[in-house]
């Protein structure tokens, strides 16, 4: 009897109470973040899979069911604190949770599920290229934000990619771009470094993700690594066709001059923005022989005398930069309320990813 009690009552719905305001119910099984979406409540994310860290929130009361381990990703001192991931965190009881970082305006675009078709195949360095994909219909989201791609009937688990080019120029054409470094041992990743995906059926979902433009009058600080340059293209690109007026400073992190792509693109926003547009590229493995005349190291190291402590900062690339620049940041009078960021993830960062 006790056993046929606790069933019933573990497929029961659970209210979540957000901030003291915001209720959510959870449907039996949903997650924290998957009954916050459904039901238009703009709590923070990005990979959705246990890996970023940036749905975070506190424990105020309750109890959950942890999908994943979250000492991966979270560290002792929030652990302490009561703190979980939303996207990892099943109610057992009716909950009250504490997010840091709930915005309640910002884009709301409805999620599609779209069948294109891979129309065109560009390589832009060794690792990383661009594909375009005709869609039937446009798809709107925001510029920074990514979708869920898979290939029907050959890869079938989706993967994340941040879309590459502004939200207006993929409304003119039907299109959307994606920027995909390969991943060594990624299905997806490795599968799409050929041109013979040229013509394939893929499955376009979204859009999803938290990282957009917010409205502010303070300059901004972008910083990209690989191919995290994609959302931040996009939104750069967003943003001076609607003629944003602030100063923008943007490191551009990667090994060696063979990895720098987009340099020209970059240098028509500079000069097509209506405000001072300072670029920077940093190389961590340039040879110290070759004719590179710009700044070596870590996008770190080149902070310091470019940084005001006032600025809006976006970046996007991989977790260890992510880290690593955070911290930089803060050192140099950055808060992180002032810090937006999207962790390019894959099978390395955490158990359940995927490339």
């Amino acid at each position: 009897m006790f056993s046929m009690l606790k069933e019933k009552f573990s497929k029961q719905p659970r209210t979540v109470a957000i901030n003291g305001e915001n209720h959510v119910v959870a449907n039996p099984g949903e997650t924290i973040l998957q009954a916050g979406l459904r039901q238009n409540v703009r709590l923070p994310h990005n990979c959705r899979v246990g890996g970023c860290a940036e749905c975070k929130c506190k424990l105020v009361s309750g109890k959950v069911k942890e999908l994943t381990e979250s000492a991966y990703v979270l560290s002792t001192e929030e652990l302490d604190e009561g703190y979980i991931l939303a996207c990892q965190s099943v109610p057992k009881s009716n909950i009250e949770i504490q997010v840091d970082r709930l915005e309640t305006n910002g884009p709301n675009h409805e999620v599609k599920t779209l069948r294109g078709e891979i129309v065109s195949h560009n390589r832009l360095t060794h690792d990383i290229v661009r594909i375009d994909i005709a869609l039937p219909e446009p798809l709107a989201y925001a510029s920074g934000q990514y979708a869920q791609l898979s290939l029907p009937g050959t890869i079938d688990q989706p993967r994340a990619y941040s879309f590459a080019a502004a939200e207006s120029v993929a409304q003119e054409s039907s299109s959307v771009s994606f920027f995909i470094r390969e991943v060594p041992g990624g299905e997806m990743s490795t599968h799409m470094q050929n041109d013979s995906v040229i013509g394939s059926s893929v499955n376009v979902e979204g859009p999803h993700g938290d990282f957009w433009l917010r409205e502010a009058e303070e300059p901004m600080l972008c910083v990209a690594g690989g191919s995290g340059l994609a959302p931040l293209k996009s939104l750069l690109e967003e943003a001076v066709a609607n003629n944003t007026q602030r100063p923008v400073t943007f490191f551009f992190g990667a090994r060696t001059q063979a990895d720098l792509y987009c340099v020209a693109d970059i240098e028509k926003l500079a000069s097509a923005w209506p405000s001072d547009f300072h670029f920077i590229p940093v190389l961590s493995d340039e040879p110290r022989d070759s004719d590179w005349e710009g700044r070596r190291g870590f996008v770190t190291d080149a902070m310091e005398g470019n940084v005001s402590g006032n600025e809006k900062v976006y970046m996007c690339g991989p977790p260890p930069m992510i880290d690593a620049t955070v911290t930089s940041l803060q050192a140099l009078s950055i808060n992180p309320t002032q810090i937006y960021f999207d962790k390019f993830l894959d099978q390395s960062h955490t158990p359940d990813a995927v490339a």
